[in-house]
């Protein structure tokens, strides 16, 4: 499945936005000097304080896991033939396409 400019692709349903919204303020990931490492605890803790939001223990995992599995997906990302996360597994058929592509490419 390729997604054209402006194509946003399908996403599953999503029953707390709102913990991707506290994600997003709090900063996604934390940017160092080789990088990007996942939000710290003590991270989303001074969130927590100086907005004077209360986050159950389960919205904090969920809000820590979710950085974690965001840096390890985008270090992923970094090999060119990685498959984008939205992506199902590639079929027989697609395969067999893109080397007929390529062919008609090279002669």
């Amino acid at each position: 499945m390729k997604l054209g400019p402006g194509k946003m692709p399908l996403m599953p349903p999503n029953p707390a936005p709102y913990i991707f919204d506290q994600l997003i303020e709090i900063g996604i990931v934390t940017p160092n000097g080789m990088g990007q490492t996942p939000i710290s605890w003590q991270e989303i803790a001074a969130w927590s304080q100086m907005t004077g939001v209360k986050l159950e223990p389960w919205e904090a995992r969920l809000i820590r896991s979710l950085s974690v599995k965001y840096v390890a997906e985008s270090r992923a990302a970094e090999d060119e033939t990685y498959p984008a996360p939205w992506r199902g597994p590639v079929t027989q058929q697609e395969m067999d396409a893109e080397v007929q592509g390529l062919r008609g490419l090279l002669g």
